[in-house]
């Protein structure tokens, strides 16, 4: 049974010009494609089995993130149903020569794992056996995702 803390994912994109929109910062599209990669990587690591994309729940862009910032994106399974899987989604803005953040976005997706028919599959169910696990289940079920 996998749990909460094992599918843990940061990653870091570097924001580059070809990111950016008319503003100079990092273009929304973008941010939620990286979004989408990272919290795939930590569905697919619960389920065991390829995930797809079935919902991008409420999703919030607090503040930009700008060119030469880094994107850290951070992603984990707060929950899962008899096929589908539920990741908690967070970035932030940093300063790549500090390390210094800014939360910037926050939302979840739901994913459901197929086999290699594109039929859904069932997937294990999710432990929780550590207090920072517990901890983040609970901050991303009281958020509403």
């Amino acid at each position: 049974m996998p749990t909460v803390l094992e599918t843990h994912i940061r990653n870091r994109f570097r924001v580059q010009p070809n990111h950016a929109n008319n503003n100079n910062t990092l273009h929304g599209g973008n941010l939620m494609k990286w979004l989408d990669e990272v919290s795939a990587m930590s569905a697919m690591r619960f389920a065991g089995e390829t995930c797809v994309t079935a919902r991008v729940n409420e999703l919030d862009f607090e503040r930009p993130i700008g060119i030469g910032d880094t994107a850290l994106v951070e992603a984990y399974v707060y929950d899962a149903g008899r096929t589908s899987v539920d990741v908690a989604l967070r970035a932030w803005r940093e300063e790549p020569r500090t390390g210094e953040t800014e939360k910037t976005t926050e939302s979840s997706f739901t994913f459901v794992a197929i086999d290699e028919d594109g039929k859904p599959r069932s997937v294990p169910d999710l432990a929780v056996d550590s207090e920072e696990g517990r901890r983040l289940r609970e901050r991303a079920l009281e958020n509403g995702f």
